[in-house]
């Protein structure tokens, strides 16, 4: 393999992991075995597991955001936006995965202080972007106006990280389509 495509594959297979075990649920030797390549080459790329944990969080920081814009870009309505954002999570569900942050997140006091802080940052990114969309919304008439933005934006995080977890035991994307229905419900304008 080359280097760079290493890197890539075991920063795949190591976010398919931890969104799977968490942080604490896997090492260097689980990895080297799910890709067939020695620990040593392992730390060649990301000398710690508190530099592949960083390295796993700006490329999935770095998904999301372009996601994100693109989010913006194809619709105006605030309800709509909403919708496709927690498509992204829908995703998970179906792959019987949770969310990455979420995972790292459960383990917060175990996790090194660097990566804390930038799980935090993750997600204030995604309460300002919900904010900001939940905003326009009421402006443009798609979103209720009695929608607080900063409050609700915080709600839809909690909600869909939720529901993300827990419909991987309940009852999978049907369950969390249903959840996203009920989000859908309580945003739109009367």
């Amino acid at each position: 393999m080359q280097t760079q495509d290493t890197r890539s594959t075991l920063l795949t297979k190591a976010e398919a992991i931890v969104r799977g075990r968490g942080y604490s649920g896997f090492s260097y030797a689980d990895l080297a075995e799910a890709v067939g390549i020695r620990k040593a080459s392992i730390h060649h790329h990301f000398r710690t597991k508190t530099d592949l944990a960083l390295a796993l969080l700006e490329a999935y920081s770095a998904r999301y955001a372009d996601a994100l814009d693109g989010i913006l870009a194809e619709s105006q309505d605030g309800v709509a936006r909403i919708l496709a954002y927690s498509d992204l999570y829908l995703g998970g569900v179906e792959q019987g995965l949770g969310c990455l942050c979420a995972a790292l997140a459960s383990e917060h006091d175990t996790l090194p202080p660097q990566l804390r802080e930038n799980l935090g940052r993750f997600f204030a990114e995604h309460i300002g972007w919900l904010t900001r969309v939940l905003e326009d919304g009421r402006a443009n008439g798609t979103v209720r106006a009695e929608v607080e933005p900063a409050s609700h934006a915080r709600m839809i995080v909690a909600t869909l990280e939720g529901a993300l977890m827990m419909e991987r035991f309940v009852d999978g994307p049907t369950g969390f389509r249903d959840t996203m229905s009920a989000l859908q419900q309580g945003l739109k304008p009367a």
